[in-house]
């Protein structure tokens, strides 16, 4: 996954399908997103870099792609993957996967099962037990790492507004949500739209 030559776009549609993996030094807990979301820096109202704003919290998304911005927002950890040069404060939330290995340490973590497991930015996390110290450090540098080879490949693709993100005007409404169409452990997925998850990928 190449985090400097590609637009932030492409980069959050792209990591549609990549596994993601935590080690720790008991165990490997692996997922495929299912759900991401653009965030497009300086001119983005919704974006933590809005206007160039730097506080001591957003230093990590000045860093050079490929580095990992964990942020908490009420009490929950999400992870955000930088995705520019160094000072242009772009990157990806990786808002939802669908678990993989280590499901039942997954439950264990979360005190869930089911879909419920992973299905939003700080239920996977909390699932995969991230802690906050990786803000700053790179992917596939230490604990947390992307399999960008042995991945899956979305059927189809869903784009729409961001969650969340209430009176940041057009970008309250921009489409730059990016979902593997019909997957149930996307974030607020209706019942009705979801699908077995193995046909929601390319065979």
């Amino acid at each position: 996954m190449d985090f400097l030559q590609h637009d932030t776009i492409t980069i959050a549609k792209d990591l549609l399908g990549v596994r993601v993996i935590y080690q720790d030094e008991q165990q490997t807990l692996t997922g495929y997103i299912v759900e991401t979301e653009a965030y497009l820096g300086r001119k983005d109202r919704a974006a933590h870099g809005y206007n160039g704003k730097r506080t001591p919290k957003v230093t990590s998304l000045y860093k050079n792609g490929g580095t990992i911005y964990a942020h908490v927002m009420h009490t929950h950890l999400l992870i955000n993957f930088v995705t520019q040069v160094e000072g242009q404060p772009e990157g990806v939330l990786i808002r939802a996967v669908e678990p993989d290995e280590g499901i039942e340490l997954m439950s264990y973590y979360r005190g869930k099962t089911g879909f419920e497991l992973t299905n939003g930015p700080g239920k996977w996390t909390k699932a995969f037990n991230i802690p906050r110290h990786l803000d700053g450090s790179k992917l596939n540098e230490g604990r947390l790492k992307i399999d960008t080879k042995n991945r899956k490949y979305p059927e189809k693709i869903e784009e729409s507004a961001r969650i969340g993100i209430p009176n940041k005007g057009e970008w309250t409404h921009k489409r730059l949500r990016f979902t593997v169409s019909g997957n149930p452990y996307v974030s607020r997925m209706k019942k009705s739209d979801m699908r077995q998850p193995s046909s929601t990928w390319r065979a």
